[in-house]
């Protein structure tokens, strides 16, 4: 298929990876960007993914309060070097996602799918599987119904599968702007923590 300009520039600024990888990517995955996406990471081809394991020990700690003072965020994002944890773009990135903590119409619980105790995720999917045996399909789709279920679970309470608050087309997820940085300083960039107080809340543990 014939692959639109734009469609790779958008690929390119989310991931960093070469406009042929791209141009062959997009093509492979019918025009669909997160399909080619998820191409560019298995293959590892994704400047982001070839970057993730370096050790990033530098970075800052960044903080925010919402809403009349009732709701404070505290973000640690890490970084390679100090010269990139100095640079007014990486600052704004913490800002940014110490912001969209805050505001997110839903409070993101964990940073990535992976933080989720294995009880969490197997008390969800017991729900899920009550909820989709109630329908009376097949087993194997049920299977497939808690899967997509869980898949929204992660997306809604793991930040970095958050849509950015600030993306005007909605699209744009935290991991994006975050994989966006890697590519532009090219440096790992990692969120390692947050925390998030709501006046009147027990502070979380």
């Amino acid at each position: 298929m014939e692959v639109e300009a734009t469609l790779v520039k958008e690929l390119r600024e989310k991931t960093g990876a070469g406009i042929m990888d791209c141009k062959r990517v997009l093509a492979e995955a019918d025009g669909d960007i997160e399909k080619a996406i998820d191409i560019l990471r298995k293959k590892g081809l994704s400047a982001a993914a070839k970057k993730a394991d370096r050790v990033a020990a530098e970075g800052a700690i960044g903080s925010y309060i919402h809403a009349g003072a009732k709701i404070g965020v505290l973000v640690e994002i890490n970084c390679e070097t100090d010269f990139v944890a100095r640079n007014e773009e990486f600052k704004e990135l913490v800002r940014d996602i110490a912001m969209h903590i805050a505001g997110a119409g839903i409070p993101p619980m964990y940073v990535k799918r992976e933080d989720v105790p294995a009880d969490v995720i197997e008390k969800e999917k017991d729900i899920y599987r009550a909820q989709a045996k109630e329908t009376g399909k097949p087993a194997n789709v049920i299977e497939k119904i808690v899967e997509g279920k869980l898949d929204k679970f992660f997306a809604d309470f793991c930040l970095i599968e958050q849509v950015f608050i600030k993306d005007p087309e909605g699209k744009l997820k935290i991991k994006d702007i975050i994989s966006q940085k890697v590519a532009k300083f090219g440096e790992n960039i990692v969120l390692r923590r947050f925390i998030r107080f709501k006046l009147g809340e027990m502070a979380p543990k």
